[in-house]
């Protein structure tokens, strides 16, 4: 069930969910405010909550307008692109052949077909990431899945304009973001594990806390280097 109310200018939307304590977060990249809210709980009360966290909220909303910003990729010769976090030069190579991405050296090399435009060139660049990440990704997952006694069962790799990442603890199945392969690889370790965490303690409680600061005690410092990072258009902040 969903309800919002407003704080001035500021909107807030409200999910209320079979959960015991009131969540609240603020999403890059215009900082939309949501509080996820105990079933029983009224309006009233949330917004009292709200209202003492005004400070907190305006502070993340703050982050993510000063967040540098990348400047929107056209996939062209010498453009620069990242792969884990290290910058490298694309190198266009029109052939009459299937389409297709190759890392050389310190260049990412875009194989196209004479006259490609830019939307599917866009298109075999993200599927060429998603590809890096899925390859990345599964070490991590086994590794961390022996070390918190966790399984999933299926992992999504795709664009996301909200998270880093997810998991549905129900289903045991987790979503990276296909952006995580620009990123350094302990940000994908560090998602890795935050979402395998879920599976054990699904809220961002005081448990859920303690089980990253257990597993992963330098957790803060990668989420901080991620939120760092420079982000494209369709980014935010975790």
């Amino acid at each position: 069930m969903a309800a919002g109310f407003t704080l001035g200018e500021m909107e807030v939307d409200v999910v209320f969910k079979d959960i015991k304590n009131i969540h609240l977060s603020v999403y890059p990249p215009a900082g939309k405010v949501r509080v996820a809210a105990p079933l029983r709980m009224n309006l009233d009360t949330i917004r009292v909550f709200t209202i003492s966290k005004l400070d907190w909220i305006k502070k993340q909303q703050r982050k993510f307008r000063e967040q540098d910003r990348e400047t929107p990729r056209e996939y062209l010769e010498r453009e620069s692109h990242y792969l884990w976090g290290k910058r490298y030069l694309m190198n266009i190579v029109e052939q009459d052949v299937a389409p297709r991405v190759e890392l050389e050296h310190h260049r990412i090399v875009l194989f196209i077909r004479p006259g490609t435009d830019e939307r599917k060139r866009q298109e075999v660049v993200d599927g060429w990431y998603r590809n890096q990440l899925r390859i990345a990704a599964h070490p991590l997952i086994r590794k961390w899945e022996q070390r918190l006694e966790v399984r999933i069962d299926r992992l999504f790799i795709r664009k996301m304009k909200t998270r880093w990442g997810s998991c549905n603890p129900s289903s045991k199945s987790i979503r990276l973001n296909t952006d995580l392969a620009k990123k350094p690889k302990v940000c994908l370790e560090y998602i890795v594990v935050h979402e395998l965490a879920h599976l054990i303690e699904p809220n961002h409680g005081a448990k859920f806390v303690e089980l990253m600061d257990h597993f992963l005690p330098k957790w803060r410092i990668y989420r901080e280097q991620l939120n760092r990072l420079p982000v494209s258009h369709e980014e935010w902040m975790y």
